[in-house]
């Protein structure tokens, strides 16, 4: 059981709370860190929500009168210097905030974690608050906002839906549970128009999107069995078709839907000879072993790493790795 009134006693304690999320931010550590935010302006609190990335604009919609910046240093930097706490949303890894982390710790700010994933940090948090049986962050805060008797309103209760209802594939994921769906309730009976999120967040796809998925569907790779599929995104399809990092976002749980398709991975290419990693599973095989071995991590089912090396360096180490842990666990269950 998490002490809810420890962090309670420690937001109660500050003025100035900066309020974040990992890079390419999702509908889970958008919707926590708006949740929060509402909280907290309703009690007073000098508080900005500050992202690394743009926001996407499925996410649009949390973002009640412009709460939601996007970093800049020659705005941001002398806010950030004079901040009392700083709560950390879904992050799973310290170095996922980028700058933004670089600057609370030069400035030595008491940083909060508030996830459902284990965390990587290697203790840049002052203080940990995980969970890695909630279905997601979102749970988290609505747990923390009961526990401090908290009244829900419209705007809080769309951020913590938000969260479980992307972290959980619309109700559909394995860690959907009874609890996902009383909160629902709850968060319906605050106000949340469910039909409207679910609109803005996945029948909102970009052109440059839907190009890329065409570009990447004849590119579809299988091993043997085909059990493991996978593709790569270059730099030169990104901008064939004028998409962004965001546009590929649930391109491996499109491909893990595929029949016999137990494992999906997806390998983007980015800049300084960098490229994402993500791994998705039906539940034979687990992968998150997979991402923390490439410096990343995740929850069982769903992982992703950021690696070093070319396009097609990381593909084939990637591939080894994910093929040696299939083989493992088929040996296990033998």
């Amino acid at each position: 059981m998490l002490d809810w009134k420890s962090l309670h006693k420690t937001i109660d304690g500050a003025d100035r709370i900066l309020l974040s999320t990992h890079e390419n931010p999702d509908g889970d550590g958008l919707g926590s860190a708006c949740a929060m935010y509402h909280y907290l302006q309703g009690q007073g609190k000098d508080c900005r929500i500050i992202h690394i990335s743009e926001l996407p604009f499925e996410y649009e919609f949390l973002n009640t009168g412009q709460a939601i910046e996007t970093y800049n240093a020659d705005i941001h930097n002398e806010w950030i210097s004079q901040v009392d706490l700083a709560l950390i949303f879904d992050v799973g890894d310290y170095r996922r905030t980028r700058q933004i982390g670089e600057e609370l710790a030069s400035n030595n700010i008491h940083i909060v974690n508030i996830d459902h994933h284990p965390d990587l940090s290697d203790g840049r948090f002052a203080d940990n608050f995980i969970n890695m049986e909630a279905a997601a962050t979102g749970e988290m805060v609505y747990d923390f906002l009961k526990a401090v008797n908290v009244y829900m309103t419209k705007e809080i209760a769309e951020g913590i839906y938000t969260g479980i209802v992307t972290d959980t594939g619309s109700f559909s994921y394995s860690n959907t549970n009874q609890k996902c769906h009383h909160i629902a309730v709850e968060c319906i009976e605050a106000g949340v128009n469910t039909y409207q999120i679910y609109q803005s967040v996945y029948e909102n796809r970009s052109k440059g999107r839907v190009a890329l998925l065409g570009l990447i569907i004849n590119k579809i790779e299988y091993n043997k069995t085909g059990e493991l599929a996978w593709f790569t995104i270059d730099k030169s399809m990104m901008a064939q078709v004028n998409a962004n990092q965001t546009d590929v976002d649930g391109f491996t749980d499109f491909v893990r839907k595929i029949r016999g398709v137990e494992v999906a991975v997806m390998i983007v290419e980015k800049d300084n000879n960098t490229c994402r990693v993500n791994f998705r599973s039906k539940g034979k095989y687990i992968i998150n072993g997979i991402a923390k071995s490439l410096g990343g991590g995740g929850h069982k089912l769903a992982a992703g790493a950021e690696a070093q090396g070319s396009l097609d360096e990381v593909l084939q180490s990637v591939l080894s790795s994910t093929r040696a842990s299939i083989e493992e666990q088929n040996r296990k269950i033998i």
